[in-house]
C-alpha cells in the first residue's frame, strides 16, 4: 500500500466527500478515486458504500479507516523527529478548541509559533464531545477544553487557567451601581447564551440548578461571535467566563459584574492523547504554554477582577 492512497483515504474518512477529499489533498477528484480503488484491490473487498453519492464505509473500509489512520499520524511523527534531528521543527499541529476558550488562544499559540516558524497552526471550535472523539480518532493532536466538569479518558492533561464567571449586562439595566449579581438574579434576567450542546452551557445550567433556577434564554447560538453581537448591541445581557474581556473589553454601555453565590470556577486546559513517545509538537506546544503562564497574562497579579 501506498502512504499517499492511504493519506487520500483517510482524508475521505475526515470529510465525508470525494470532491472535497480531493481539494484537501490537492489532487483531482479521478485520482482520489483510483486510489480508493486500488486498496480496495489490494483489500480484496469493497471499501465504500456507493450511490450517487459517497455513503460511507464498508465494514472492511471502517477497519482499514482505523488502521490507515494511525499509520499516516505515526508518520507525521516520524517526519516531525527527522526534523528536529536537523534543528528545525516543522508541520501542522491541529487543534480543536471549545468555543470559550477562543478568545484566549492566541496566548497559547503565539508563543510555539514564535520558537517555532516553521511550524503551521490550524485552530477548529469543536465542542468538547468532538475535541474527545477527534483525539481518539487522530483527528486531532490537541484539545484545549474543560478538565474538571465531564469524564475524559485516554489523554494526560495541562490546566492553563481557572474560567470565571461575570454578567455582561446593560449599564443602565436593573443592576446599575452594583459591584456583584447573584446567580438567582441573573437566572431571571433575560439572556442570550451559548447552546445546550457546548459544555459551557451546562455548566452554567449546572450553576442555576444548585439555586434552584432555570436561565431566562431569550436566545442562544453555538457560535462565540454572534453571541459578542448580540451582547455589543448593549441590550442583551450574558452570562460568560471573564476571558472574554481580555480580547473585547467591556463593551460601550455595558457592566461586567462577578456572579456570586455561589462563586464556581471550572478549570480549562490542554489535553492530548496519551502516547509515548509524545510526538515533537505536541511536546513543543505543551512546553510552550507551561511556560506561558496564561492565568497571569488573562488577570495580571494585583488586578481587579470584573
Amino acid at each position: 500500500m501506498q502512504l499517499r492512497h492511504l493519506r487520500y483515504f483517510v482524508a475521505l474518512g475526515r470529510v465525508g466527500h470525494f470532491g472535497r477529499a480531493a481539494q484537501t489533498c490537492h489532487v483531482t477528484q479521478s485520482t482520489l478515486s483510483a486510489a480508493v480503488r486500488r486498496l480496495e484491490a489490494e483489500i480484496g473487498a469493497p471499501l465504500i458504500e456507493r450511490d450517487k453519492r459517497f455513503k460511507g464505509f464498508t465494514a472492511e473500509g471502517k477497519v482499514l479507516l482505523e488502521w490507515a489512520t494511525r499509520v499516516v499520524a505515526e508518520r507525521e511523527v516520524l517526519d516531525q523527529q527527522i526534523g528536529l534531528l536537523r534543528g528545525e521543527l516543522a508541520g501542522e499541529l491541529v487543534l480543536g478548541v471549545v468555543p470559550t476558550a477562543l478568545p484566549t488562544i492566541g496566548l497559547s499559540t503565539t508563543p510555539l509559533s514564535r520558537l517555532h516558524p516553521k511550524v503551521t497552526l490550524r485552530i477548529l471550535s469543536r465542542t468538547s464531545n468532538e475535541i474527545q472523539r477527534m483525539l481518539d480518532e487522530f483527528m486531532l493532536d490537541v484539545g484545549v477544553t474543560y478538565l474538571d466538569n465531564e469524564p475524559l479518558h485516554g489523554v494526560t492533561t495541562y490546566p492553563l487557567y481557572a474560567e470565571h464567571y461575570i454578567l455582561l449586562t446593560p449599564a443602565d439595566g436593573p443592576f446599575r451601581g452594583r459591584k456583584n449579581v447573584t446567580w438567582r438574579e441573573a437566572a431571571d434576567t433575560p439572556l442570550c447564551l451559548l447552546t445546550p450542546d457546548m459544555q459551557n452551557r451546562r455548566i452554567l445550567n449546572s450553576i442555576f440548578a444548585s439555586v434552584h433556577r432555570v436561565p431566562n434564554a431569550h436566545a442562544e447560538t453555538n457560535s462565540v461571535m454572534t453571541l459578542c453581537s448580540h451582547i455589543r448591541t448593549g441590550v442583551w445581557s450574558s452570562v460568560l467566563p471573564d476571558n472574554f474581556l481580555w480580547v473585547f473589553g467591556t463593551p460601550p454601555g455595558m457592566i461586567a459584574l462577578p456572579l456570586v453565590e455561589p462563586e464556581r470556577t471550572f478549570t480549562m486546559g490542554v489535553v492530548v492523547r496519551r502516547q509515548d513517545p509524545i510526538p515533537p509538537l505536541v511536546e513543543a506546544f505543551i512546553q510552550s504554554v507551561r511556560s506561558a503562564d496564561i492565568e497571569a497574562q488573562i488577570r495580571p497579579p494585583g488586578a481587579v477582577r470584573a
